[in-house]
């Protein structure tokens, strides 16, 4: 039996379309290695995010397109990542070897906005990727809670070692901090604190670093937008109108320092009794970070529901996503996770290519 040509498996892969991109994975370069052995076909799909929700998709169509072949009896589909975002620059002075910076804000605090950051980082770790957290917010650094990691840093020669912990690399305020006595500092000093936190961590090659912005737009968020090369941001509010009036706010702060915003995230969005699996509470209204992001001209990137476990383990150090991954709440911390990693891949498309991040999934 002959066996098929590349043309053929490529002609047969060809009907395959990427949903952000609008276009073929075989126009688009996604392709690798392809190799015809006789009746066996090899191949490989590099995808532009290990975070991208419609892998196993691809990789079942692909499989079955390319066995329907005339003298195929075996496919091998190898699953691969080469995450976009900016080159990473051993010579940059801010954030070297990070592709892509996700800051997380809200416009007012009570939002659970470190929350749905920390759960969004996990989530892009368990992925596959390379991913850190800096806690910016550094009068009310929450990640040490979040983590259940305490201690100093190691530093040397000026440099300062996130801590790691769960496959992130982690860096806040709340590290440096020995009690509970309240951080009062002026604006110079933030500007320097988050200075140091951009340039004087080894944070080493990430494909994302999510920044868990202060609440509000005062100083220490204008920092931030200003000296990060911050890749998009995602604004997180409740249904409620004074919070979604202050996520207004926010959004227009990134608009106007020319940060993409990649959509709106409404937490505590409903609540489903565990006796009631199929009623949803609105406890703070309904839909209204769905109208804010339609009025404004932005996504809306989903709802996270009221668990509380989200609470429990928070406190304890573990984020539900680990804690609980198949929970409602962390399924939409995952949906979460891969629509913010493929808009970060369709901005990053205009950008020149980037060394491959060595991902790689089995099949």
């Amino acid at each position: 039996m002959t066996p098929p040509s590349e043309s053929a498996v490529l002609d047969a892969l060809r009907p395959i379309i990427d949903p952000d991109f609008g276009k073929s994975i075989v126009d688009l370069g996604f392709i690798k290695d392809l190799r015809i052995d006789g009746a066996r076909v090899s191949f490989s799909i590099e995808l532009t995010t290990p975070a991208c929700p419609v892998k196993e998709e691809f990789e079942r169509a692909a499989r079955e397109r390319v066995l329907a072949l005339q003298g195929v009896d075996d496919v091998a589909v190898t699953m691969t990542a080469n995450t976009r975002g900016r080159s990473p620059s051993a010579e940059a002075d801010v954030l070297p070897g990070v592709r892509n910076t996700i800051a997380v804000a809200s416009g007012k605090g009570g939002v659970g906005k470190s929350t749905v950051a920390i759960n969004l980082a996990m989530a892009l770790q368990r992925s596959g990727a390379a991913v850190g957290v800096l806690d910016a917010d550094v009068y009310g650094p929450s990640l040490p809670l979040l983590t259940g990691v305490q201690g100093r840093p190691r530093a040397e020669e000026k440099r300062i070692h996130p801590h790691e912990a769960a496959g992130l690399k982690l860096m806040s305020m709340g590290f440096f901090l020995s009690d509970d006595s309240p951080v009062i500092w002026r604006g110079p000093m933030v500007h320097g604190l988050i200075r140091q936190f951009l340039t004087d961590v080894i944070w080493g090659d990430l494909d994302y670093l999510v920044v868990d912005m202060p609440p509000g737009t005062g100083d220490a968020a204008l920092t931030l937008t200003q000296m990060a090369p911050l890749s998009g941001a995602v604004i997180v509010t409740t249904a409620n109108d004074l919070s979604l009036i202050d996520a207004r706010k926010g959004l227009a702060m990134f608009e106007k320092v020319q940060v993409p915003v990649l959509g709106i995230i409404e937490n505590m969005s409903f609540f489903t009794p565990p006796d009631l699996p199929d009623r949803k509470y609105y406890i703070f209204g309904e839909g209204g970070a769905r109208r804010t992001a339609e009025e404004l001209g932005v996504d809306f990137l989903g709802e996270v529901p009221i668990d509380p476990r989200i609470v429990e383990g928070g406190d304890a150090g573990r984020p539900i996503v680990v804690d609980a991954p198949e929970s409602p709440a962390a399924q939409a911390f995952e949906a979460l996770a891969g629509s913010v990693a493929r808009k970060l891949a369709v901005l990053a498309e205009s950008t020149p290519p980037i060394a491959d991040a060595n991902i790689t999934w089995v099949s």
